[in-house]
C-alpha cells in the first residue's frame, strides 16, 4: 500500500511539476486528512510510483481557488486559465449548435482535448466526442489539473492539445452544505446554487461512501439591458441598428422590380410599395431579444464508494447523474428570402403593391393580372415581430457509471480493472418559428377569412402591412408550431492497467525502474433524430438548414505502455535525472459497412533533469494520431450559415468587369442581377458541409521544454516555472473558412475563372444572386462549399510561465500566484496551397471560426491573498492582451481582403444607440484588465462565508460592432466569451460542514 509519506511526496511532485496551487485558505479550518489507503491521482502518467515527476507542465486549480472565485460551472473556471480559449459557454447563445459547455485548449478545437473525471473518460455530450462541462460535480472537486502536451500516449490520441482532469475528494466523512447567490450590480442575472454532500467511513476505515446532490438556476441577461448592446451596430459603418433589412414593411428582393434603393453596407433594398426604405438605422434591431447570459437549470447527483475486501483487493464504484435545461433566445423568426407565390385576388394585395407585383410578373393591366392563377413575389423578407423571439429549449440528461477493482499483487505490483457505461440524451425543442409551408399556404387566400387550401385550419396572412398587421390568429397558424431534435450518445469502456516496478534500481539512482502496461476497449455510438419540421430544408424560418438524421459509431481497441527510468539521484550535477517513455497502439473500426480497421501508434519520450535541487529542466516530445470522430465521419451534408461580410459579386464590383461577371453568372446569378447583388443578409452566408467517411487520421507533433526553479534554501516557498510548447497538426480534419473558399476563387494572384471548380463550386440564390437565403428543395442555395477534408494544418507555439510565493509574516500570511501565457503563433491553413492564416492577436470571422474565440498574445491571472486569523482578503487580476482586426495585418492582401473590405469601422458611431457620438475604432481592441475582490470569513469552526465582487471597476467590454467575428462569438457588438459584457457582479457563499 502507498504510505502517507509517499502520498505527500506524490502530491508535492504533482504541484512542482509545472503547477502552482491556488491561494490557500488561511482562515479556513483544514479538512480531515485522507485515510491511509487513499490513492493520489497524478495527471499525465499511469505509473503508480509516487516519486515520478511529470515531464510535461501541469496547471493546477485547487478547491480553495474554486471557492474564492465562487464558480458555478467548470467552464467558467477553465476559460480564465491563460492559454485556454473559450469554447461553447454561458455567453454563447445565438449561433450555438448545442446546449453544452466545452473547452478549447490552445485554440486547437474542443475535439482535440480530453476531459477526465478522476483520470477516467466520461460519456461525451454529442457526436463530436466532447464532454459537457456542465455535468462536472464541482462541489466534490478537490482540484483541477490541466496538462498540455505529451498526454496522447497516456490517455488516447484525442488528447492532442492536452487533458483536463477533475479530481474529486476521497474519503469524505461528514456533512457539508453550500448555498451561493450571484447577481449583477444592475439587479439581473441572478444565479442560485445549492449543494449537499454526505459521506462516511465504515468498517474501521476499510470502506467509504459519499453522496453529493446539487441544484443551480441562472436567470438570463438580455442584451437590451446593457448600453453597449441595446442596438446592433454595423461593424463596417458604425451605424445603429441592425445588419439586416428584414424589418417591416415587407421587402421583395428581385431585379424585376423597377425601383431600387441603395442601402448601407452595399445592400440594395426594394420595398413592396416601390419607395425608398426608411433610413438603415431604423431597420430591425434584433439585439434586445438576444442574451448575454444563457438561462440555465441543473439537477445533479454524484455517488462514489470503495471497500477493501482484503489487504489485496479493493472494489470501487462511481455514478453520476445530471439533468440540465438551457435556452437559446434570439430575435423573431420570419421570411428570409423565400421565393413565394400569391394569388392575384389575395385581399391584402392591393394598390401600388399589386401594381408592382403584376408588372413584375409581366402583366400590362390589372385585368390580365387578375386572370392569372398565381403571381411570383420573388424573394420575400419579413421579420415576424408579432410572433416574439425564437426560443430553443435544450434538456440534457446524462448518467455515467463506473465499477472496478484494484489488486495489490505484491507490494510494488498493482492491477486496476474497471468498466464504465454512460448515456447522454439531448432534446432540443424549437418554438417561435414561422413554418414556411404554412406561410405559402396562407398567401393563397380568397378572402380575409378563407384560404384556397383549408388544410390545418389555414388563416390568410397579411405580410404587407406595418408591424402589428399580422394578427394573433395568423401567428397561431404560421407560427404555432414546435419542432424537436433528439441527440443521443453512448460510451461503453473497459480498461485494465498493470503498474509497478521491475525490482531493480540503477546504481546511481534511488528509485526503481517503473512501468505501466494495459489495454482498453471503447465503443462510441451516436444518433440524431429530427422531427419532420426540422428535417425539411427551409421549413422553419431562420432556423438555418435542415437537420439531417443519422446514426453511427466506432469501436477502439488499444494497448499501451509507459516506462519511467530514474538514471541518477543526489549525484554531482545530477540531483535528479529521469527518462520517461510511452506508447499506445489503437485500432478503430467504424460502423460503415465494408470499412477496414485503421491502426495508429502514438508515442512520447520525456526527460527531467535537476542539476541541483533548486533547478529542474524538463522536456517532452510526443506523436499523436487522431482518428475522425462520429460527427466527422457520419453527419450528412447539409446547408447552414457562416459569417461573411463582403461578397465579391455584390454591388457594382462586377459591372464593367467581364471576367468577374462571368464568374458570378457561373455561380448561379443571372445577367440581370449583375450590379444589384447584395451582400449576405445579416453578415451570414449559406455554407454546405458535413461528414466524410473517407477521412484519414490526423497526425500531431507536440514538443515542450521548460524549467522549474525552487530556491528553498534562499527563498523558501518560492516556485517559478517557464515552459515552451509547440504543437503542429498535419492532415488536420478541418473545413475551409468563408474567406478561404472565396480566396480560392477570387484571389489577387490568379484571375477568377468561370470554369474553375473553386469558383463553380460556389452556388448562389437564383432569385437575387445572393449567397444567402432560405435553401429549399426547389431553390437549393448551397452557398460556400465547406466539406471536411484532411487538407488542413494547425500549428501553435508559445510560452507558459508561473510564479508563486508564500510566506508567514506572523501578523498575516501572504500568498502570491501568477499564471501567464505568451502565444507566439496560432496558424490555420485550409489546404497545402491555401493561405497560412495567423490568428494570435487578431479577430475576424475567419479566426474565431477555427479557434472558437479570441486568442491574445499575452494573458495572465494573478492572485494576491492576505490571510489573517479569521479573515482572508484576496485580489485576482485578469489580463487580456491587445487585439486587432485580421484585415489590418501587414499581409492583408494575401489574406483575400480588398481595399474596401480589409478594415472595419473607424469613426463616430451614429444612430439611436446610447453610444452615438462616441469615436470608435472597430479595428483594434486595447489590452483589458479585470479585478475581482474576495473576502472569506471563518465565523465558526463549522461555518464559513465568502464574498466576492467581480469586475470591481465595472469595466465595459470593447465595441466592435455585430459582424467582426462569427455569430456565436461576436454578439451584442462585442466578444462576450472573452470580455465581460455584464459588468460588476456580486456573489455570496455560505459553507457549513460537520
Amino acid at each position: 500500500m502507498v504510505t502517507k509519506a509517499l502520498r505527500r511526496n506524490l502530491l508535492a511532485t504533482t504541484i512542482i511539476a509545472g503547477s502552482l496551487a491556488s491561494a490557500p485558505a488561511f482562515a479556513q479550518t483544514p479538512a480531515p486528512a485522507a485515510a491511509e489507503e487513499d490513492t493520489i491521482i497524478v495527471t499525465g502518467t499511469l505509473i503508480a510510483n509516487p516519486n515520478i515527476a511529470s515531464s510535461s507542465p501541469i496547471t493546477a486549480v485547487g478547491s480553495e481557488e474554486l471557492q474564492l472565485r465562487q464558480t458555478n460551472t467548470a467552464e467558467q473556471i477553465l476559460r480564465e486559465i491563460p492559454g485556454v480559449i473559450p469554447g461553447n459557454g454561458q455567453q454563447v447563445n445565438n449561433g450555438q449548435s448545442s446546449s453544452g459547455s466545452t473547452l478549447n485548449l490552445r485554440g486547437l478545437g474542443s475535439n482535440r482535448n480530453l476531459i477526465l473525471l478522476d483520470g477516467r473518460r466520461t460519456v461525451p455530450a454529442n457526436f463530436n466526442g466532447t464532454v459537457d462541462l456542465n455535468n462536472i460535480p464541482l462541489a466534490l472537486v478537490d482540484r483541477v489539473e490541466v496538462l498540455t502536451g505529451g498526454a496522447s500516449s497516456t490517455y488516447g490520441a484525442d488528447a492532442i492539445a492536452g487533458v483536463v482532469n477533475f479530481i474529486t475528494k476521497r474519503d469524505f466523512a461528514g456533512f457539508a452544505a453550500q448555498a451561493s447567490e450571484q447577481i449583477s450590480a444592475k439587479g439581473d442575472g441572478n444565479t442560485l446554487r445549492v449543494d449537499l454532500t454526505m459521506g462516511a467511513n465504515f468498517d474501521d476505515g476499510r470502506g467509504n461512501a459519499v453522496l453529493g446532490i446539487g441544484y443551480i438556476e441562472t436567470d438570463p441577461i438580455y442584451q437590451g439591458d446593457r448600453p453597449v448592446s441595446i442596438f446592433g451596430i454595423s461593424s463596417t459603418s458604425g451605424v445603429a441598428s441592425g445588419s439586416s433589412f428584414t424589418s417591416t414593411p415587407t421587402v421583395l428582393s428581385d431585379t424585376r422590380y423597377a425601383t431600387v434603393v441603395p442601402g448601407s453596407d452595399g445592400d440594395i433594398q426594394i420595398n413592396a410599395a416601390g419607395t425608398a426604405l426608411v433610413p438603415f438605422y431604423n431597420g430591425f434591431n434584433f439585439n434586445p431579444y438576444n442574451i448575454f447570459q444563457t438561462p440555465f437549470r441543473r439537477y445533479n447527483a454524484y455517488a462514489a464508494a470503495r471497500y477493501e475486501i482484503s489487504d489485496s483487493i479493493e472494489v470501487y464504484s462511481r455514478a453520476m447523474f445530471s439533468k440540465n435545461t438551457t435556452q437559446s433566445i434570439i430575435a423573431p423568426s420570419g421570411i428570409f428570402g423565400n421565393v413565394l407565390n400569391i394569388n392575384p385576388t389575395n385581399p391584402y394585395l392591393t394598390g401600388t403593391i399589386k401594381d408592382q407585383v403584376c408588372a413584375a410578373n409581366g402583366f400590362a393591366t390589372v385585368a390580365l393580372c387578375n386572370a392569372a392563377t398565381t403571381l411570383s413575389l420573388g424573394g420575400v423578407y419579413r421579420r415576424a415581430v408579432e410572433l416574439g423571439p425564437r426560443i430553443s429549449t435544450y434538456v440534457t440528461t446524462v448518467f455515467d457509471y463506473t465499477a472496478g477493482a484494484r489488486f495489490n499483487i505484491t507490494d510494488t505490483l498493482k492491477f486496476d480493472f474497471s468498466g464504465s457505461y454512460g448515456e447522454s440524451e439531448n432534446i432540443e425543442t424549437r418554438g417561435g418559428y414561422y413554418a414556411n409551408s404554412r406561410v405559402q399556404q396562407a398567401l393563397l387566400a380568397t378572402s380575409t377569412t378563407a384560404c384556397t387550401s383549408t388544410a390545418n385550419g389555414c388563416v390568410p396572412l397579411n405580410i404587407f402591412g406595418p408591424a402589428g398587421s399580422i394578427s394573433s390568429a395568423m401567428n397561431a397558424f404560421v407560427g404555432g408550431v414546435t419542432s424537436s431534435v433528439a441527440n443521443r450518445s453512448t460510451l461503453a469502456q473497459v480498461n485494465g492497467v498493470l503498474s509497478g516496478d521491475f525490482g531493480f534500481t540503477i546504481p546511481s539512482a534511488s528509485e526503481p525502474v517503473s512501468f505501466a502496461v494495459g489495454g482498453e476497449y471503447r465503443k462510441y455510438s451516436a444518433t440524431r433524430a429530427p422531427d419532420n419540421l426540422a428535417a425539411i430544408p427551409g421549413e422553419l424560418g431562420g432556423a438555418g438548414g435542415a437537420v439531417t438524421a443519422f446514426s453511427g459509431g466506432y469501436a477502439t481497441k488499444e494497448v499501451f505502455g509507459e516506462l519511467a527510468v530514474p538514471i541518477a539521484k543526489d549525484q554531482p550535477f545530477f540531483d535528479e535525472l529521469t527518462l520517461q517513455a510511452g506508447a499506445r497502439y489503437s485500432s478503430s473500426k467504424t460502423d460503415i459497412a465494408g470499412a477496414l480497421s485503421k491502426g495508429a501508434t502514438t508515442y512520447k519520450v520525456g526527460v527531467t533533469w535537476a542539476p541541483i535541487s533548486a533547478l529542474k529542466f524538463r522536456g517532452t516530445y510526443s506523436r499523436a494520431v487522431r482518428a475522425a470522430n462520429i460527427g466527422e465521419l457520419f453527419v450528412p451534408a447539409s446547408t447552414g450559415l457562416t459569417s461573411l461580410l463582403v461578397d465579391p459579386c455584390a454591388g457594382t464590383a462586377p459591372v464593367g468587369n467581364a471576367n468577374l461577371t462571368a464568374v458570378c453568372i457561373a455561380q448561379g446569378a443571372t445577367a440581370a442581377q449583375i450590379g444589384l447583388i447584395q451582400n449576405p443578409s445579416a453578415g451570414q452566408a449559406n455554407a454546405t458541409g458535413g461528414g466524410n467517411p473517407n477521412l484519414n487520421p490526423e497526425k500531431a507533433d507536440t514538443f515542450t521544454v521548460g524549467l522549474v526553479i525552487q530556491p528553498q534554501d534562499v527563498i523558501p516557498n518560492l516556485t517559478f516555472s517557464i515552459d515552451y510548447y509547440d504543437v503542429r497538426v498535419n492532415d488536420a480534419i478541418t473545413s475551409a473558412t468563408s474567406s478561404d473558399v472565396l480566396g480560392a476563387c477570387f484571389n489577387t494572384i490568379t484571375a477568377a475563372s468561370a470554369t474553375s471548380a473553386a469558383c463553380t463550386g460556389i452556388r448562389r440564390n437564383v432569385v437575387n444572386g445572393r449567397l444567402s437565403g432560405t435553401s429549399t428543395a426547389t431553390n437549393p442555395i448551397l452557398g460556400l462549399p465547406t466539406p471536411l477534408t484532411n487538407a488542413g494544418r494547425l500549428a501553435t507555439a508559445g510560452i507558459d510561465f508561473k510564479l508563486g510565493w508564500r510566506h508567514d509574516f506572523d501578523v498575516f500570511k501572504f500568498n502570491y500566484d501568477l499564471n501567464g501565457n505568451w502565444t507566439r503563433t496560432a496558424q490555420f491553413r485550409a489546404s497545402p496551397t491555401g493561405f497560412n492564416r495567423e490568428c494570435v492577436g487578431y479577430y475576424s470571422a475567419n479566426c474565431s471560426s477555427q479557434n472558437g474565440a479570441l486568442q491574445p498574445k499575452w494573458s495572465w491571472t494573478q492572485r494576491v491573498t492576505f490571510g489573517f486569523p479569521d479573515v482572508d482578503l484576496s485580489v485576482l487580476w485578469r489580463h487580456i492582451g491587445a487585439m486587432k482586426y485580421e484585415g489590418q495585418a501587414d499581409d492583408f492582401a494575401a489574406r483575400g481582403f480588398t481595399a474596401t473590405s480589409r478594415n472595419l469601422f473607424n469613426g463616430t458611431i451614429s444612430g439611436p444607440s446610447p453610444l452615438a457620438g462616441q469615436t470608435a475604432n472597430f479595428n483594434q481592441i486595447p489590452a483589458f484588465d479585470y479585478f475581482d475582490l474576495s473576502a472569506r470569513f471563518s465565523i465558526t469552526k463549522e461555518l464559513q462565508l465568502t464574498l466576492t465582487a467581480f469586475n470591481i471597476l465595472n469595466k465595459a467590454p470593447p465595441v466592435v460592432g455585430s459582424a467582426a467575428g462569427t455569430t456565436g462569438q461576436n454578439s451584442g457588438n462585442t466578444f462576450p466569451s472573452t470580455y465581460d459584457p455584464i459588468g460588476r457582479r456580486f456573489a455570496a457563499t455560505v459553507n457549513v460542514r460537520f
